[in-house]
């Protein structure tokens, strides 16, 4: 086969893998946990659970590309709330505009990481929390480094567990993605907004600056000191190569084992992993 019909070919078939992934979040999301509330600030609503308690403070962010909500992190390799719960006061919310969350507001066209990292900082600050941790899954990845990127004095230490990435054999792999398995849905349901806004909004997120994490440069993640754990995963837009990328560069860097999800019996050491990195480097107080 010719070699660019078979790139074609594969970078179609994965868009739409990514978009059936995001349709297989959704359908676990129909319902959502128990003891959630609801935060206001302006347009944007924001759908959060906080476990509570005097644990210091860990923010954790589901996997599910733009269609993030909170009840698909109680159904990922591993659950923080589950796990860490002895040690942490785990906070998760849903992103903005996810199909099946209850989180809403602008689609922000011109700043669409930014405007996630804002509900995110916005939910800490209702809660009263200065300092906290953060742990992020798949869309987590790009959105962790973002929360370090603008408010490097308030998040102590991260773990990115099968960060999204660039890339580059398949550069629209994400936007294709969302453009199929959440921006119809979102317009179907929120008629101010159109697939025109969507495209702009994407191609914003990931084709202005398509490379490595998204939302920072090599050179940020090279000075960044802040002590940082990675899960790395290699599926198409969770790659390998990026995730090691990153833990090379980053000078306080740790890597788990990999694969660290198959066979599943390597889950309990990962986290084992993750919640000694996280008692490591918790303050004594937020």
């Amino acid at each position: 086969m010719d070699p660019i019909r078979r790139q074609i070919i594969a970078t179609g078939a994965a868009a739409t893998a990514v978009a059936a992934a995001q349709g297989v979040f959704a359908a676990q999301t129909a319902q959502a946990p128990s003891g959630t509330s609801f935060f206001d600030k302006g347009p944007v609503r924001t759908h959060y659970e906080d476990q509570g308690g005097t644990g210091f403070p860990l923010l954790c962010i589901p996997g599910g590309g733009l269609n993030s909500v909170l009840a698909s992190l109680h159904n990922g390799p591993f659950d923080p709330f589950k796990e860490f719960a002895g040690d942490f006061r785990c906070i998760t919310q849903d992103l903005r505009n996810a199909n099946a969350g209850q989180s809403s507001g602008p689609l922000e066209i011109d700043r669409p990481w930014d405007s996630h990292t804002d509900d995110q900082l916005d939910l800490m600050d209702h809660l009263g929390i200065n300092k906290f941790m953060v742990i992020g899954f798949c869309i987590g990845g790009p959105l962790v480094w973002n929360l370090l990127k603008r408010a490097p004095d308030r998040v102590v230490a991260a773990v990115l567990a099968q960060p999204s990435g660039f890339r580059p054999e398949m550069p629209t792999l994400t936007y294709d993605g969302n453009m199929m398995g959440w921006g119809p849905d979102l317009v179907k349901r929120r008629p101010d907004i159109t697939m025109d806004m969507v495209q702009r909004y994407l191609t914003n997120m990931y084709k202005k600056n398509p490379d490595f994490v998204f939302t920072v440069t090599r050179d940020f993640v090279r000075q960044c000191q802040t002590p940082i754990l990675i899960l790395p995963d290699d599926i198409p837009a969770h790659p390998y190569k990026v995730a090691m990328e990153a833990a090379m560069l980053a000078p306080n860097a740790e890597v788990s084992m990999y694969p660290w999800k198959e066979p599943k019996e390597r889950i309990p050491i990962a986290v084992r992993q993750v919640r000694s990195f996280l008692k490591a480097h918790r303050p004594a107080s937020a």
